[in-house]
């Protein structure tokens, strides 16, 4: 795949790049592993002096950054604005919340002496240089979840981004190296995935993060495996979103919309399988697809546009082969089904509800990347568990209930890294994202995010021989 930017809305290829060489690429490799000696040294508030102005930039720069992704991947302008000012809240709440989080551990003094210490603690260390292969959908977001944890713990991060996302790539290198950060703290590798492979087995490289797809994060995991490496991955989802019958119905079904077509509904943890008791299922059906029918689709430079175009030609080729094949096996289109007619340039698909799925259609087993809804109709708790289980990935989870009773069971039961109620899920830095199954292991965000790239070291000292 060329390095480029292509404008989904149009197709026509706007800037292309040249991949590194190998000459360059060990430069960039040296130059990481040089930074870190000296950059693990420094203390938080260093870093956090140098996040937080990372924050400010960021700030500053958000309409134009924000420009920039709508014409590298396709989302709203609007989102993509949301997405930088996110970011920037992100670091500084890392460059606030690190030193806590990462403060040493002392057990009990009763633990101690059963050691046989004088004393004993755990500290936190970082690892080194952190390889991150990103994905195109939040092509900030999705880098400054790792990034800012990363640099506040000490390592250095070294960014693979999509390569259909290189604006936006070289912005994050770049302002990292405004804020200041020393040369190397953070660099952009322009490379095709070709070059992934060499990278992670080079010793300078400590860990790598991947967050994109099950096949890529299985080639990275086994790279890292075979060279005995740390990793974190998030990969796939198809999350349920569960409405039974005490729901506010008329809340859920406009929050499903937004869940389903945030970020052109390019999004691993938008829902995407609809699971309603029948209780209420005419009145949220109803109510859902009428909220899809109405979404403007349209240019994603435009403030009132809804839905803009998916990211590639692939990209809606593969959601049009999903969409095509359930409605050749029964399915029955609510709503859309098509690509727009008035959108003859670019890569447009119209939202889409899906009824009458049946587990002899490929959606009912695979990710639909983009606008495209399915809708299930159950019969009670047990059967929308069963449902909502019923997949390899286990991201995350909706459920609207005002029923105690249900709360306990979906939290029981439900098989995903989260479980959020009467609303749609959403990540927060103070709380831990990532999920189970083909979705991937280790986390991201909160504590247990920053601590996935340290070195937990047991610190133990012997009991003073004159003591007692």
């Amino acid at each position: 795949m060329p390095i480029a930017t292509v404008n989904p809305a149009s197709g026509e290829t706007l800037k292309t790049f040249d991949a590194l060489g190998s000459e360059e690429i060990e430069r960039a490799l040296a130059t990481a592993h040089e930074t870190f000696r000296q950059y693990r040294t420094t203390g938080f508030d260093e870093r956090a002096r140098l996040l937080t102005r990372a924050a400010e930039l960021l700030e500053q720069d958000a309409p134009d950054v924000a420009r920039t992704m709508t014409t590298e991947m396709g989302k709203p302008v609007a989102a993509a604005r949301a997405e930088a000012l996110k970011c920037a809240k992100t670091m500084r709440w890392y460059a606030e919340h690190a030193p806590g989080l990462l403060a040493d551990e002392h057990p009990t003094g009763a633990d101690v002496r059963d050691s046989g210490a004088s004393r004993a603690y755990v500290h936190y260390r970082p690892l080194g240089a952190i390889l991150a292969v990103m994905p195109w959908n939040f092509p900030l977001w999705q880098v400054v979840r790792f990034a800012a944890p990363a640099l506040m713990a000490g390592n250095v991060g070294l960014l693979k981004h999509a390569s259909n996302v290189p604006q936006t790539a070289l912005y994050l290198e770049d302002l990292f190296r405004r804020a200041g950060f020393p040369e190397g703290c953070f660099q952009t590798l322009l490379v095709g995935s070709g070059a992934i492979e060499a990278i992670l087995r080079d010793p300078r490289v400590a860990a790598a993060t991947l967050t994109g797809s099950e096949p890529a994060g299985r080639a990275v995991a086994s790279i890292a495996a075979d060279e005995v490496k740390k990793t974190v991955l998030e990969l796939g989802g198809s999350d349920p979103y569960v409405v039974m019958p005490s729901a506010d119905v008329e809340r859920a079904a406009r929050t499903a919309v937004t869940a389903r077509v945030q970020n052109n509904g390019q999004s691993c943890i938008a829902a995407k399988r609809f699971i309603v008791h029948a209780d209420v299922y005419d009145a949220f059906a109803e109510r859902f697809t009428a909220g899809m029918r109405d979404l403007t689709v349209g240019d994603p430079l435009d403030e009132t546009t809804d839905v803009g175009p998916l990211s590639s030609e692939q990209g809606r080729s593969d959601l049009e082969e999903l969409v095509d094949d359930a409605l050749s096996h029964g399915a029955t289109a609510l709503c859309g089904g098509r690509r727009p007619e008035e959108w003859t340039r670019g890569w447009f698909y119209a939202p889409t509800v899906l009824a009458d799925i049946t587990e002899s259609m490929r959606i009912h087993r695979e990710e639909a990347f983009g606008p495209v809804a399915t809708l299930y109709r159950v019969e009670s708790l047990d059967e929308a568990v069963t449902v909502a289980n019923d997949t390899s990935f286990g991201l995350s989870s909706n459920v609207w209930t005002r029923d105690e009773d249900d709360v306990r069971r979906f939290v029981r039961d439900l098989e995903a890294g989260g479980v959020f109620f009467n609303g749609m899920t959403a990540s927060h830095p103070a709380l831990p994202f990532g999920g189970v199954k083909r979705s991937g292991y280790g986390r991201e965000l909160s504590g247990h995010g920053i601590r996935e790239f340290c070195n937990v070291t047991t610190v133990w000292h012997g009991a003073d021989p004159g003591e007692g």
